[in-house]
């Protein structure tokens, strides 16, 4: 199994965490408020422990789970501690009208985290098209994108870990593509589908 350590508190860090704890995973929850991430850890149980922000995490894998306007800070913030790290990003850059993107066209959260992190740090994006309680209770397919094969094979494991599904859609500059269908989701929700209980998926049929 992975070793996992989780930056934040939030929904996304308490479904990730439970799910990974359940895989048997090894678990490390960091949080600005130190006491929040202790709360978290105990809640989780199955030994997950509780790191010093600010401090190299403990796990092989670090997920960020944290809203995308607080992803490139703690990044930066953390610097050499994240050195030989797999950073995950699952943060969904939406404007204020959830009809765009906070960035331009040509880059992603994912690569501008990339450029920020230590130089044998790695990042893949994954997480980012499934919503909370999805996530919670489904089985959605998890697309992850990253340039480092060997990371992405760390984050497949992981995610397979969880009792999901992994696909690999290319490169790290295929992630401003999954922030894209992180913000069609988004549109189904309010349109064409009417309610957040769906992920989006593939269907193999058969050659």
């Amino acid at each position: 199994m992975s070793t996992i350590s989780i930056i934040g508190t939030g929904n996304m860090a308490r479904t990730i965490g439970a799910r990974a704890v359940a895989g048997g995973n090894t678990v490390e929850i960091m949080g600005r408020d130190q006491s929040k991430a202790a709360d978290l850890a105990t809640t989780l149980g199955g030994g997950t422990t509780t790191g010093q922000w600010g401090t190299a995490p403990a796990g092989d894998i670090v997920i960020m789970a944290l809203l995308h306007d607080g992803v490139l800070p703690v990044v930066t913030q953390y610097a050499d501690a994240l050195a030989g790290k797999v950073i995950v990003d699952i943060s969904n850059p939406f404007n204020s009208t959830f009809d765009g993107l906070t960035h331009p066209e040509d880059t992603s959260i994912a690569q501008e985290v990339a450029n920020a992190a230590p130089a044998d740090a790695t990042v893949v994006k994954a997480f980012n098209t499934i919503f909370r309680h999805v996530l919670e209770t489904g089985r959605p397919d998890v697309f992850i994108a990253g340039d480092n094969a060997q990371a992405k094979t760390s984050v497949e494991t992981f995610i397979e870990s969880l009792g999901l599904r992994p696909l690999d859609v290319g490169d790290l500059k295929m992630a401003h593509w999954l922030e894209g269908a992180g913000l069609v989701t988004v549109g189904l929700a309010n349109h064409g589908v009417g309610n957040l209980n769906f992920a989006l998926s593939i269907t193999e049929l058969p050659t």
